[in-house]
């Protein structure tokens, strides 16, 4: 007879579907990669917590979050989790880095440093997969359903870390078309009533990234957009002037850079992750792959570099080749 005092072992298929919520904060989405419904992923929440006698999740304003039980609990869920894939893939060696990362990021980041990144670590590890969400905005608090976020500026988060993988630089560009039209500032004075391509103000959340509007409070807004793609595409169209990347602006031969010395603002650009998420082999090489390719693009993140794509190189508003 069971003694009162000794629990029953948890169930290994309960503590995979522990595994899937922690990795989407959500029961739905869980439910959807096991084949479950949302009782049953429920149902076997509750199973886990009567085994272990306490609570594996907690309710955030961004889905289910681990407690301090569940991450001793996902630890052996990864394990039971890496012998079932040893099973199955038992012609030999299982490759560990594979499955679902999801990161969040800015589109600009994402573009440049990730889709190569990811691309160039998928070629080694097939079955690897990455879902990217693309947002501009300060590190969240609760990031359920997210293994990685990137920011802006310098995060204040906790139980999580915060690793820096470099800078990058922004300046005002302006298409050579609307410079022919509507003459070419030599001052930031001269930036005073000219129409400004940048993000919305209303919408915008970092505030490092309020230079533009802080700098020249006489630029009238023009085109604004949450994505900064669309700000070079504008830009190029001659929309206005844009206050851009100058990773993406030069590698566009018609934009020109203006006042240099004035607009050189320079911001982070910040990797947060939690912990028990590095612990997963696929999430760890993901950020190592981020880490090494934001090192070895450094000099073009800062516009100083040469830059693919673009022949002749980046000229700045003085006509000095950046680039070859």
């Amino acid at each position: 007879m069971t003694s009162p005092l000794r629990r029953a072992a948890p169930d290994p298929h309960d503590l995979i579907v522990l595994l899937e919520v922690s990795r989407s904060g959500r029961f739905t989405t869980a439910g959807d990669t096991l084949g479950l419904n949302h009782t049953t992923v429920s149902r076997r929440i509750t199973a886990l917590e009567s085994s272990l006698g306490g609570r594996v999740l907690a309710r955030s304003g961004g889905g289910w979050e681990l407690t301090d039980l569940g991450r001793r609990a996902t630890r052996a869920a990864e394990d039971v989790e890496r012998a079932m894939n040893g099973i199955l893939h038992s012609d030999g060696p299982g490759d560990p880095i594979a499955g679902v990362v999801r990161i969040s990021s800015t589109d600009g980041f994402s573009g440049f440093v990730i889709a190569p990144a990811v691309a160039q670590l998928r070629r080694r590890h097939p079955r690897l997969s990455v879902e990217i969400e693309n947002v501009t905005r300060r590190a969240l608090q609760h990031r359920s359903g997210l293994d990685m976020e990137i920011v802006v500026g310098e995060p204040q988060v906790h139980r999580a870390e915060a690793i820096r993988l470099g800078e990058y630089a922004l300046g005002m560009y302006a298409s050579r078309e609307y410079l022919d039209e509507c003459g070419t500032p030599s001052t930031i004075e001269d930036l005073s009533g000219h129409p400004l391509v940048y993000f919305v103000d209303s919408m915008l959340q970092v505030d490092d990234l309020d230079a533009p509007r802080r700098l020249v409070p006489g630029m009238r807004d023009s085109l604004s957009s949450t994505n900064v793609f669309v700000h070079v595409e504008a830009t190029r169209a001659g929309a206005g002037i844009g206050f851009l990347p100058c990773f993406l602006a030069n590698r566009h031969p018609d934009l020109v850079r203006l006042l240099s010395d004035e607009f050189d603002e320079r911001l982070p650009y910040w990797l947060v992750v939690r912990a028990d998420s590095l612990r997963q082999p696929a999430v760890a090489a993901v950020a190592d792959a981020l880490r090494r390719r934001t090192a070895q693009v450094q000099s073009q993140l800062l516009g100083v570099g040469p830059v693919s794509g673009r022949s002749g190189g980046a000229r700045s508003a003085r006509g000095r080749t950046l680039g070859p």
